[in-house]
C-alpha cells in the first residue's frame, strides 16, 4: 500500500488535481468515521480516483472558544494530530489536506468555500459528508447548499447518516464522555481498538528514579517514559493500566498518569508518563522511540500528594493494581485465542 501523504494546506505542487473527498474533524477516528472511510475508499476506485480527507487544526471549537475567551467551551481531545494520521493511513486514505482555522477561513462564506476550497484547491469529484455536516461562516452551509453546487459545478454529493453500535449512535462526544467516565471498555467498542496514544519518548525531570527505590521490581525508582499529549484538554485523565508498544519485541505491560501531575513543581503541561513493570530497556529507557500505550484501565484519577512519600505510596498501589488487572486481562485474551482456535 502506498504512503498516504500530507498537506498542510492546498498550495503544493504534489497535491492530487482531483479527488473523493470527505471533510471533517474526525478526532479520534471512531468507528462512524471507519465506516465513513470505507464509502469514500469505494467511491474513489469507482472513479478512479485518489481518497483525500480535508481535516482541521486546531479544532474549529478551539478556535471559537478561544476567540470568545471562554476556554471551557473547547473540546477535549481524543487524540493527538500524530494518532489521527496514523488512523486515517490505516484506513487507506490517500491524502490528507490539513487546513489551520483561522478567522480567514472562518469568515469564509459557505459559496466560497466551495469554490476556493473544494474547487480550486482539491478538484473535488466527489465529496462524502455526515448527515449534521455544517460549513462556512456562521455555519450558513449545509447538505442542501453543497448537493445544490454539486449540480451547478459538476462534482457528486453523498451524505452518510448515523453509525450506531447497539443502538448507540458513534461519535466523537460519545468516545469523549467514555473517556471522561474512566469507561475504557466503552471507549474501545466506539473506538474498534484499544484507546492508545502514541509519541516519541522524551525526558523528564528523571524524578521517578528517586522514588519507590525499595519497591518490588524497582530497583532504579519508578523510571517512567514520558510522552507529550500536545494538548491542554486530553479526554482522558488519570492513572491506567497500559500495554507499550514499540519499544521491544513484545508488549510491555505498565502503569501510566495522563494529566497536568498537579504533586510536582512544573505542573500543568500534560504528560502521558509510563512505568513499565518490568523494566527491559537499560538505562537510557526508550528515549527518542516511537512508542504507542494502550490505555486498557481506569485505576483511579489523579490526586495531590503532601510529598513525595505519599507520592511513593500510592505509586506503589497503582502499581499493585495495574499487574492485578493486566495478568487477569492476558489471562483472558489466552482463553479468548483458544476458543476461537
Amino acid at each position: 500500500m502506498r504512503a498516504m501523504r500530507v498537506f498542510r494546506g492546498f498550495h503544493h505542487r504534489g497535491i492530487a488535481p482531483a479527488c473523493a473527498l470527505t471533510i471533517g474533524n474526525f478526532d479520534g477516528v471512531h468507528r462512524g468515521h471507519q465506516a465513513m472511510l470505507a464509502l469514500l475508499q469505494s467511491e474513489a476506485r469507482h472513479r478512479g480516483l485518489p481518497s483525500c480527507v480535508l481535516t482541521f487544526e486546531p479544532h474549529p471549537r478551539d478556535f471559537f472558544a478561544a476567540k470568545a475567551g471562554k476556554p471551557e467551551l473547547a473540546p477535549a481531545r481524543i487524540a493527538t494530530l500524530r494518532d489521527k494520521l496514523v488512523e486515517l493511513e490505516r484506513c487507506g486514505v490517500d491524502q490528507v489536506v490539513i487546513l489551520r482555522f483561522d478567522e480567514a477561513l472562518a469568515s469564509l462564506p459557505a459559496q466560497e468555500f466551495i469554490r476556493q476550497v473544494l474547487g480550486e484547491g482539491l478538484g473535488a469529484r466527489y465529496v462524502l459528508v455526515g448527515d449534521d455536516f455544517r460549513f462556512g461562516a456562521k455555519r450558513q452551509g449545509d447538505y442542501a447548499t453543497l448537493d445544490a453546487a454539486g449540480r451547478a459545478r459538476g462534482f457528486d454529493v453523498a451524505r452518510m447518516m448515523s453509525y450506531e453500535v447497539h443502538g448507540l449512535r458513534v461519535s466523537s462526544s460519545a468516545v469523549r464522555q467514555a473517556l471522561a467516565a474512566g469507561d475504557m471498555a466503552a471507549a474501545a467498542a466506539l473506538l474498534g481498538r484499544p484507546y492508545a496514544i502514541s509519541g516519541h519518548v522524551g525526558h523528564g525531570r528523571k524524578l521517578g528514579r528517586q522514588l519507590g527505590e525499595s519497591a518490588p521490581g524497582a530497583a532504579d525508582g519508578f523510571r517512567t517514559l514520558n510522552l507529550d499529549f500536545g494538548h491542554d484538554k486530553p479526554a482522558a485523565h488519570g492513572i491506567f493500566a497500559v500495554l507499550v508498544h514499540g519499544l521491544a519485541d513484545r508488549a510491555l505491560p505498565g502503569v501510566a498518569s495522563l494529566g497536568n501531575r498537579p504533586t510536582v513543581e512544573d505542573a500543568g503541561r500534560v504528560l502521558l508518563e509510563v512505568h513499565c513493570l518490568d523494566w527491559p530497556l537499560g538505562p537510557e529507557g526508550g528515549y527518542g522511540k516511537l512508542a504507542r500505550v494502550e490505555l486498557l484501565h481506569k485505576i483511579r484519577d489523579e490526586a495531590k500528594y503532601d510529598g513525595l512519600d505519599a507520592l511513593t505510596a500510592a505509586i506503589r498501589h497503582d502499581t499493585d493494581a495495574a499487574r492485578a488487572f493486566l495478568a487477569t486481562h492476558a489471562s483472558q485474551r489466552r482463553q479468548t485465542t483458544r476458543d476461537r482456535i
